[in-house]
């Protein structure tokens, strides 16, 4: 992956788009990591891949179940008297 400071990546703003196409480009602000720069392509098959929360709760074998009953813990996670 290149790196590009950020006043670089400005002022050569169509060359990095263009070397995106083929791989991300990385721009940073005094030394440090803050964007990266991708094709369309990269990123709608990065996006794809995940699931809603709604579609992985629909998936759940729990799904169908109407009456779920969950027990909890009711001891006390840490000590409030102070």
């Amino acid at each position: 992956m290149q790196t590009w400071q950020m006043q670089e990546a400005k002022a050569r703003m169509s060359e990095l788009v263009k070397r995106a196409q083929t791989q991300p480009q990385d721009i940073t602000v005094h030394g440090r990591s803050v964007a990266v720069v991708m094709s369309r392509d990269a990123f709608d098959r990065l996006s794809l891949a995940q699931v809603s929360l709604v579609d992985f709760m629909q998936r759940s074998p729990l799904h169908e179940l109407e009456d779920i009953e969950f027990e909890r813990d009711k001891s006390l996670v840490r000590d409030l008297s102070i």
